[in-house]
């Protein structure tokens, strides 16, 4: 849209009123000007209202602070939601602790991120699909971790291979995933439109662009995959399964968008999985 466009005015710490804006059938994309577009002198067009929306940080943050105190509310045992007979049953996991430090770490770290690293567009969400994330990122915290931290809670079959094991994997990819975020912040295409091609940096967590157009969601994937080896938790497997399928489809999208926007790009990258996916 133009700079008329009343979005534009609209700040992501209040509930906006947002619309779509079609002309001749067709939606257009925030960054469209009106002057540009290939009609005449004379042009329809229609808004949709969209109710009410948030900003990008907002969705973020509301995202992430949820799962950050429910697993903690678990972990303390400030809900009183296990048996009377099994509160008092003592859990000498050491997992247990461990799985609670790296789980807040991770929401911690993403936050951090959304408030210092990341780069949103002007656009906004609505709310409905904002309750709609928030159930999903919340409900999966509580369901995983009501188990992890109940009193019976058995350890890894493994034992302390698979927890360390599994935790050097996860460190390395929460590092990985934040390099390569401050390295889309210096590119200038973290939540925009890219304006060059993202190439690996001296950083060797970086070094994962030869392979892939989006490593921030191969990372992502790693992560969750690490902590479910390390929990040998059901729901964690499922959270994972389920994160995986919805980036690959993220990752194939923003994939493609980068091979029409440069006809230069790499043809050696896939999209979230090194040559293969």
């Amino acid at each position: 849209m133009d700079k008329a466009d009343p979005r534009a005015a609209l700040h992501f710490f209040r509930p906006v009123l947002s619309a779509w804006c079609f002309v001749l059938g067709n939606s257009l994309k925030d960054d469209e000007v009106l002057e540009n577009l290939p009609v005449g002198t004379t042009v329809t067009m229609f808004f949709h209202d969209l109710g009410p929306q948030l900003g990008w940080t907002m969705v973020f943050l509301a995202e992430c602070i949820g799962p950050l105190f429910i697993y903690l509310f678990f972990y303390l045992h400030l809900l009183n939601i296990y048996e009377q007979k099994d509160d008092y049953t003592s859990n000498p996991c050491s997992v247990v602790t461990l799985a609670c430090v790296c789980h807040c770490f991770h929401y911690f770290r993403r936050l951090l991120e959304t408030v210092f690293i990341h780069r949103f567009s002007d656009g906004t969400l609505p709310l409905q699909i904002i309750m709609r994330n928030c159930l999903y990122y919340w409900g999966f915290s509580a369901w995983l971790a009501y188990y992890i931290n109940h009193p019976l809670y058995t350890p890894p079959s493994y034992g302390n291979l698979q927890i360390y094991s599994a935790l050097v994997l996860f460190m390395l990819c929460e590092a990985g995933n934040f390099s390569i975020h401050l390295a889309l912040n210096n590119l200038g295409c973290n939540g925009l439109r890219p304006k060059r091609i993202p190439y690996p940096t001296r950083n060797p967590f970086t070094w994962l662009f030869f392979f892939v157009s989006c490593p921030n969601y191969t990372y992502e994937v790693g992560t969750w995959l690490s902590f479910s080896i390390m929990t040998q938790c059901v729901p964690v497997a499922l959270f994972t399964l389920l994160g995986f399928i919805q980036m690959t489809i993220w990752a194939r999208g923003k994939h493609k968008m980068y091979t029409r926007e440069f006809t230069d790009y790499p043809e050696l990258r896939s999209a979230i999985i090194p040559l293969f996916l």
